[in-house]
């Protein structure tokens, strides 16, 4: 295993012919809330947890922002890399037999963006909940068509309007295949987000 370690948890599939989910939560969190979306969402997949590795609002997250909320890009292009020698690390104790679809929420789903945009080919596709672009930039690595789901909240006052869009535009010029929705919602995960996150999923033949 890598040097960073992070705490998770790992839950087995009761299949082994689907994609396994690798979930990373939201800012605040811990590796076991996603656990009953994911469950939700892939009731027979293989699920491994991750918890971030900084210490925030009494709970965790996968990277440092500024005080007035700027993501801090540095310390996500930093910690992308480490992040993605851990989730490989796990694919082989684990033994997945296919690449992992990465669920993410708020912090977490920035961190999967991120790792899509620099970590090609670590994931098979990813579901991400209230994003918004870890970069400022476009980056030079290519997707190959990798699925993404994106949904947004219209009433979300933790995002400014357009967020999710950017992030959007730009893993498609990125290369990757975009689906891109937005709910007249919050910033929680609702029963519409678990309804079409779920569909997409097998859609893309999870």
């Amino acid at each position: 295993m890598p040097d960073v370690i992070h705490v998770h948890c790992f839950l087995p599939g009761k299949e082994t012919i689907g994609a396994p989910l690798v979930l990373l939560h939201g800012s605040g969190g811990s590796e076991s809330d996603l656990i009953p979306l994911a469950s939700k969402l892939a009731p027979k997949a293989a699920k491994l947890g991750l918890r971030g590795t900084v210490a925030i609002d009494g709970g965790y997250a996968f990277f440092h922002r500024f005080p007035d909320r700027r993501v801090d890009e540095a310390d996500i292009e930093a910690k992308a890399p480490v992040l993605a020698e851990f989730v490989e690390a796990s694919c082989a104790r684990y033994n997945f037999a296919r690449r992992p679809i990465a669920i993410g929420f708020s912090n977490g789903a920035i961190m999967a963006a991120a790792l899509l945009l620099t970590q090609p080919g670590l994931l098979a596709g990813a579901v991400l909940f209230r994003p918004l672009s870890p970069f400022t930039r476009d980056l030079p690595y290519r997707l190959n068509g990798t699925p993404v789901l994106i949904i947004d909240g219209r009433k979300d006052s933790r995002r400014s309007p357009g967020d999710g869009l950017l992030l959007a535009e730009r893993l498609v010029r990125a290369g990757a295949l975009v689906t891109h929705r937005v709910l007249p919602i919050g910033h929680s995960i609702t029963n519409e987000d678990e309804q079409i996150a779920s569909e997409w999923l097998r859609a893309i033949g999870r």
